[in-house]
């Protein structure tokens, strides 16, 4: 037992000499004493954690700083995305309008005698058997019932079906209860009478059937239609533009299908005819 004790003392003297001498060396190396050693011992892992953490904020707030620069500009984009969408809109309109007024030129040029109302549309309603569209002009603008609805280049909408003061329904050609009388002008140069239809009758959505034509018709495809005038509908206005033909169930007579050259679905203006001279 006196040994082993011996033996550990010994072993803490020679551990405690080589702590005497490394702290020698180090304090002639970096001229730093015992005690500021022991303490820049504690505070060493100290600041490293307090930079840690400096370092760690000072990145969420160039984060934050950032995302609300990112929020900013990213705003800033969609109002200029919207003002630019707006500006193409306007642009497409004020398009729209200029080729409806040039239109409507050549109209006026080739039909003197037409005294018209424009009216924008302000609704539509169709179902299995009528087609009708509401524009905003009435009784105020001398509109009346009975008076032809066509757009700026002379293709058939149809006729007021009601007015009132300061609106109009209009029952488009594509409603089964309006026919008109029409001539198509075959490509043979050859013109044959019939009556036009809203092809809703024949469940027909969209066309248009023209009926009693002649048993012996010669009929081309994309052949014209065009009223032959009456006291409602002035003459030499387009109807449509054939896309089939066939003979009626009697043998008898033959019938056309027509595209309608008015696009219904699509109308933004049309013009009310409201004095003509048919000659």
């Amino acid at each position: 037992m006196k040994h082993l004790f011996t033996t550990r003392v010994r072993i803490v003297v020679i551990l405690a000499l080589v702590l005497a001498v490394g702290l020698s060396v180090a304090i002639g190396l970096t001229g730093i004493n015992i005690p500021d050693m022991l303490v820049q011992g504690v505070l060493t892992p100290i600041r490293t954690g307090v930079s840690s953490l400096t370092d760690s904020a000072q990145q969420f707030y160039n984060y934050m700083f950032r995302f609300e620069t990112i929020s900013a500009e990213n705003e800033a984009l969609k109002d200029q995305i919207a003002q630019m969408e707006d500006d193409v809109r306007l642009s497409g309109a004020i398009a729209r309008e200029n080729e409806r007024l040039r239109q409507l030129l050549e109209l006026k040029a080739a039909h003197e005698d037409f005294k018209l109302v424009d009216g924008y549309v302000i609704s539509w309603s169709s179902s299995d058997w009528s087609s009708t569209v509401t524009i905003n002009r009435g009784t105020k603008d001398g509109l009346e019932v009975d008076m032809c609805a066509i757009t700026a280049n002379g293709q058939v909408v149809g006729i007021i079906s009601q007015v009132g003061y300061n609106y109009a329904v209009i029952k488009t050609v594509l409603d089964s209860s309006i026919e008109i009388s029409a001539t198509l002008s075959s490509t043979g140069g050859t013109g044959y009478n019939g009556m036009v239809q809203g092809g809703y009758a024949s469940g027909l959505s969209g066309l248009l059937r023209m009926r009693y034509l002649p048993s012996d018709a010669i009929i081309h495809n994309n052949d014209q239609v065009v009223t032959t005038g009456s006291t409602v509908y002035p003459r030499g206005l387009i109807l449509g533009y054939v896309m089939d033909a066939g003979y009626e169930e009697t043998g008898i007579a033959k019938y056309a299908l027509l595209r309608p050259a008015a696009d219904i679905g699509s109308l933004e203006q049309v013009f009310v005819v409201t004095a003509y001279d048919n000659g």
